[in-house]
């Protein structure tokens, strides 16, 4: 299964193994094909039918395979099986596993014949039924050469929670030049190009956006709880709600006046630049996509400092941005605050967006994890971190 010698950069083939398709995950894979076919690698990308990840692959330059998973106890070894097939067929030297069950397929196929980098993004531990993922996180570290996290804090909860391995920390990123600010002139213009907000909220009226899955994860019955008091404190202010989820029905029924549903988007940068301001109220984190989405376009964000958020904003805008989780009456004087303020909401915007292109930049994150897998297979630099993303 296992090449006898290192190739040559050019040669170099890389496997990425995800089990979510779509999402955050999905934009983070998708953002490495890029970058690593740009540089040379030959890339296969192996995740089950849906989502957009398969497509966004394909366009970035990666080798697509349909890896069937059906992600029950009763079907582990059959996918597990498939995958071991599938990396045979491929012939990858080095094996990138992403998310939980991904990683527990890729670890088991390959238990340390190619060096494997497993990156959680969340730890599964941290949710329902969180002991077996845990053991099943300790088991697996003897095959993993690197896991990978998104932020200190992560590997900081890992480390607390049992788990020893070989860490290396790589915060996410995002392409500033694809996350473009609008202008505030054009703000109502944007609005009306929204069918969700067309006809549904005036001209000129505060509007706060939350990007996220529709799930008790995401913490948007928090929001819901917290904005009555936002709305009695900002007349005509709006929220709106961008994504679709299990918690869909249940949280129409919870929601106040003021609120709007808008489902699922193929895009979240038109939402970012129609906002006023954008907020993730979640439980619990790696370092979400959409805070560095909305801050590179400019936008001010309230947070719920859980997990690797607060790893997002920069030291001095934290008291502005970062919220206790699950309290909702911090997280109504944070939104009202901003709200009530324009100067303040525009400098806070301007200083964020500073921070994600200094800090977040997409091609920082895919060179630091090039050179990841340069010092695994010890070959030389693949090439120039700057050539990375173009």
């Amino acid at each position: 299964m296992l090449p006898h010698d290192p190739p040559p950069p050019e040669r170099l083939t890389v496997l990425h193994v995800s089990q979510p398709v779509d999402g955050g995950t999905a934009r983070v894979v998708a953002d490495l094909v890029r970058s690593q076919a740009a540089a040379g690698l030959r890339v296969v990308v192996a995740a089950p039918p849906g989502g957009t990840l398969h497509v966004e692959a394909a366009v970035a330059g990666a080798e697509v395979a349909l890896w069937p998973a059906h992600w029950t106890a009763e079907t582990a070894l059959t996918d597990t099986r498939r995958l071991a097939r599938l990396i045979r067929r491929t012939r990858p030297h080095l094996v990138h596993s992403h998310g939980s069950r991904a990683g527990f397929a890729a670890r088991l196929a390959v238990r340390g014949r190619i060096p494997t980098i497993h990156q959680p993004h969340r730890w599964r531990f941290e949710g329902p039924g969180g002991a077996a993922a845990r053991a099943w996180e300790r088991y697996a570290a003897r095959w993993t050469d690197r896991v990978l996290c998104v932020s200190e804090a992560q590997r900081a909860r890992a480390t607390a929670a049992g788990l020893r391995a070989r860490w290396v920390v790589v915060p996410n990123g995002v392409d500033p030049r694809r996350c473009a600010p609008a202008e505030d002139t054009d703000r109502d213009a944007l609005r009306e190009a929204l069918p969700a907000l067309c006809d549904t909220v005036p001209p000129g009226a505060p509007l706060v956006v939350c990007v996220a899955r529709l799930c008790p994860r995401k913490g948007q019955a928090v929001l819901l709880r917290a904005w009555p008091e936002v709305a009695a404190a900002v007349p005509g202010a709006r929220l709106v709600l961008v994504g679709d989820g299990p918690d869909r029905a249940a949280l129409h029924r919870a929601a106040p006046d003021g609120v709007l549903f808008a489902g699922a988007a193929d895009s979240a940068l038109p939402w970012y630049r129609a906002a006023d301001l954008v907020v993730l109220p979640s439980r619990w984190e790696g370092m979400p996509l959409v805070p560095l989405e909305a801050m590179a376009c400019g936008r001010p964000v309230v947070l719920a400092d859980t997990g690797g958020v607060r790893e997002c904003v920069p030291a001095d805008a934290a008291e502005e941005c970062l919220v206790p989780p699950g309290d909702p009456a911090a997280l109504a004087r944070a939104v009202t605050a901003l709200l009530a303020d324009p100067e303040r909401r525009s400098a806070l915007g301007g200083r964020l967006r500073e921070h994600v292109a200094t800090a977040h930049d997409v091609r920082r994150t895919a060179g630091a994890v090039l050179n990841v897998y340069r010092e695994l297979l010890a070959v030389p630099p693949v090439l120039a971190v700057e050539r990375a993303v173009r």
